[in-house]
This record gives structure tokens, C-alpha cells and sequence, in this order.
């Protein structure tokens, strides 16, 4: 099922979309048995709960592989970021698991997603995001758990990667560091609020400029997302006369 021109033009303004069903409740099974394994902890002891958060690599077992490989999410990156224009994925990245607890996470700061190496390629604090988006397609958020208001969702600034275009268009080709653009971002605050809530198997695709927060897990069952980038094939070109939505939502941004 493609992307509606609604949910394009939605895309475009607010910065994200949800895709409902992207993947299968089965597959979203398997990657947690698999996950669960690898944190230590036990499903049904919550004793074993003891960090607000537990962070897993990357993983390229079927259930993650066909996870990111759908039809309908193949579709949609076809309509975001353009036919050809896009790398399928091999692998889901960093898994932050966030559980129930009092304590706070520790990562829980507004930010965007850096997308290529700086000076220390070793520090992701030194990499960098800049108006061409270089290195970053989408950002995606893969749950793999369902998530409620209660269960640590992703918080997003709706409209915000506008503003973040604006602020990294002066830097031109080099960009920001991820901490740099961190410090920028209260440019942002007014933004509303929205939260990646829904059943596992739900896909939030969103501009690479957004920004967004983790927060504290005040639920009752662990939270299984996965947070990978989509890689292009090509660099975005932001004057190009068949832009994608996603060079689309930057020119815009520029123009007002």
C-alpha cells in the first residue's frame, strides 16, 4: 500500500508519519525472544529489571532483515526519499530497551541524529548533521513492542526539522556537530508535542532534521524499539526540479 498524497504533504509539514502494521506482531515475537536473550534479564521477573535502560548493536538475524524489508515500508521509502535513491537495510541498529524504573535514564535530551564522522570518528558526539543531510535518508523508529503514553515514547517536536534546516544552512557543506546543534535547539521549544505510540510492528518514519527525546519508562512492561537510519544512495540534491518529500521539507524550510 503506497503512501497517500495526505500522508506526503503531512510528512512534509509535520516532519514524521506513522505506518501502521509495517510488520508482522509474529516477526516483532521473534526479534524480542532474540532481544530478550541478550539483555539478561528475565520476562516474567521484573527483580531482573534493574537499569532504566539496556543498549543492544546491531542484529542481522531474518526476523530484523524481513522487519526492514517489507513491501509496504519498500513503498514508502520509495515515496519519501525517491526510486533508486535509498539502500535497503541488511541489519536494525542500536536497540535502546528501556524498563520500568524510578531512576532516571541518562539519555533522555532533546537532539538530532548526526549522520557523518567529524574529527573523531570514534566520538558520536563529535559527529555531524548538515543541510544536505549527508550520510541519513530517514530516521526510523521500528516498534517491536507496543508502546502506550506510559511506556517511554519517543517524544517528537512536530515541525521541528523546519527550523533545524534553518539553523544548519549557514554551516553549509561541514555542518554541526551533534552537540553543537544540541545547544541550538531551544529554537525548538515551541514546537507541540507528539509521542511514537502504537503496536508492534508500527514504523514512525521521520525527517532526518526532526527532534526528538527519549523519557523515563513509568509503565509496566519493557519498551523494544529499534532506531535505524535509512542510508541514501546518492546525496540529497535540494534543487533538483523531482525533489523527494524529504528535500522537499528542507528547500521549503529555506524559502520561509
Amino acid at each position: 500500500m503506497e503512501l497517500s498524497e495526505a500522508q506526503v504533504e503531512r510528512f512534509i509539514e509535520e516532519g514524521f508519519i506513522r505506518v501502521d502494521g509495517a510488520f508482522s506482531s509474529e516477526l516483532a515475537k521473534e526479534a524480542r525472544d532474540i532481544l530478550w536473550r541478550d539483555t539478561g534479564c528475565a520476562p516474567d521477573d521484573p527483580a531482573t529489571w534493574t537499569r532504566p535502560v539496556i543498549r543492544l548493536g546491531e542484529y542481522t538475524q531474518e526476523p530484523f532483515r524481513l522487519a526492514a524489508n517489507t513491501p509496504r515500508l519498500h513503498a514508502a521509502f520509495d515515496r519519501l526519499v525517491g526510486v533508486g535513491r535509498w539502500a535497503p537495510r541488511f541489519s536494525l541498529g542500536t536497540f535502546p530497551i528501556r524498563f520500568p524504573s524510578t531512576e532516571a535514564p541518562g539519555d533522555d535530551g532533546w537532539h538530532v541524529d548526526a549522520s557523518f564522522p567529524g574529527k573523531d570518528p570514534a566520538s558520536f558526539f563529535d559527529w555531524r548533521v548538515n543541510v544536505a543531510s549527508r550520510g541519513r535518508a530517514l530516521l526510523m523508529l521500528f516498534l517491536f513492542s507496543d508502546v502506550g503514553e506510559d511506556d517511554a515514547p519517543t517524544r517528537i517536536r512536530v515541525g521541528s526539522h523546519r527550523q533545524v534546516a534553518r539553523l544548519l544552512e549557514p554551516e553549509g557543506e561541514a555542518g554541526l556537530s551533534f552537540m553543537e546543534l544540541a545547544g541550538k535547539l531551544s529554537a525548538t521549544d515551541g514546537c507541540p508535542l507528539a509521542f511514537a505510540t502504537g503496536e508492534a510492528g508500527t514504523v514512525y518514519l521521520c525527517h532526518p532534521f526532526l527532534v526528538h527525546a527519549a523519557q523515563p519508562h513509568r509503565g509496566t512492561r519493557p519498551k523494544f524499539m529499534a532506531q535505524p537510519p535509512l542510508f541514501p544512495k546518492q546525496p540529497f540534491q535540494l534543487d533538483r526540479e523531482d525533489g523527494s518529500p524529504v528535500e522537499r521539507a528542507i528547500l521549503l524550510a529555506l524559502m520561509r
